[in-house]
């Protein structure tokens, strides 16, 4: 599939209204969070789109993927409803988590996401874990597991590495090194690339562009089709860099202008189109229609999530596990909600 991103119009067009779809998808919500439409905090990864979009693009029906509290592009990638996002965002009743999870903590096992985590490095061994059960059960699936350059720095990713080392598990390990884990420099964190890390642990790991989707795919696809002819795990470290801070409480201090307008210059969907123009695979009209298609397909989705049902405070002790341990406080929370 990779190669097809340079030789297949209709691949390639789907790729960048993909990274349209993300890129406007965290616009519109910024714009709404700035409105006081969307509360809490979000985080964003808009600079960050060929990442997601080029990995997510090998995988199968099937296979899994582990997210991050800055996860929309990655259920974007893997093919979620936008407006149920949206509606997540929103707080609304009809979003993935019945709007109680927000913006970190969208899942959608349909499509094989198996969850956001506001944790750092929380989804690292439920990835493990997810490539457990496809070995035990013999399915042919891989599970895709991203997370940021500070989860290295967590007993949780080495424990997860360890493990699927061990076993032989069909699991890639994806690390979008924005540069920063909060304001910490990942260059002051660490003094290796981190790809050579994977060393430690006997698997292969690769540093690749990660403003580039051909050079991610192409590294991911070979991680992928090792998982799954059952070699083990991979690393790769696709090196990136965020645009906007750490969180919407985060004032930039910690870096430049001219850091930021330096990676703004290597915008990875500007990059990518013009690639295609030059290639001659596509043309400008095409290109105009993916974004216009993409920025329809955004605001559908914010007309969606608005127009959304708030949810029943009656309901708030729905999907609880133990159901003994509240029925104490239960009819308290009903008498408050009404």
């Amino acid at each position: 599939m990779s190669t097809a991103l340079l030789e297949d119009a209709a691949a390639a067009l789907e790729a960048l209204g993909t990274m349209w779809r993300i890129r406007l998808f965290e616009e519109a919500v910024e714009d709404l969070y700035g409105r006081g439409m969307m509360h809490g905090t979000m985080h964003l990864s808009i600079g960050e789109e060929a990442i997601p979009t080029g990995t997510c693009l090998n995988l199968v029906e099937g296979d899994q993927i582990t997210s991050t509290h800055r996860g929309h592009g990655h259920c974007i990638a893997r093919g979620a409803d936008l407006g149920r996002m949206m509606a997540e965002l929103l707080a609304k009743d009809n979003g993935y988590c019945r709007g109680r999870g927000g913006s970190m903590h969208i899942a959608d096992v349909a499509t094989g996401n198996l969850g956001a985590n506001g944790i750092v490095a929380g989804g690292v061994p439920i990835a493990a874990g997810a490539g457990l059960t496809n070995q035990l059960t013999g399915n042919g699936k891989v599970a895709v597991c991203f997370h940021g350059d500070g989860a290295v720095g967590e007993g949780a990713w080495h424990e997860a590495l360890t493990l699927a080392s061990m076993w032989d598990l069909p699991v890639v390990f994806v690390c979008e090194n924005n540069q920063y884990g909060m304001s910490m420099s990942a260059k002051s964190a660490f003094k290796v690339d981190l790809s050579a890390k994977a060393a430690g642990y006997g698997i292969p790991g690769e540093t690749v562009d990660g403003n580039d989707v051909v050079a991610v795919a192409e590294a991911t696809a070979r991680a992928i089709d090792r998982a799954r002819a059952g070699e083990g795990p991979s690393f790769i470290e696709a090196v990136t860099y965020r645009w906007r801070g750490h969180s919407k409480s985060d004032k930039n201090r910690y870096r430049s202008k001219e850091e930021i307008a330096e990676w703004k210059g290597r915008d990875p969907i500007a990059a990518f189109a013009h690639r295609l123009l030059e290639s001659g695979l596509v043309d400008q009209a095409q290109l105009d229609a993916a974004q216009s298609a993409a920025r329809d397909a955004i605001r559908e989705s914010v007309v969606f999530g608005t127009k959304g049902e708030d949810p029943d405070p009656a309901a708030l002790l729905d999907a609880v596990y133990a159901p003994s341990a509240v029925d104490a406080t239960d009819t308290r929370l009903q008498e408050a909600s009404r």
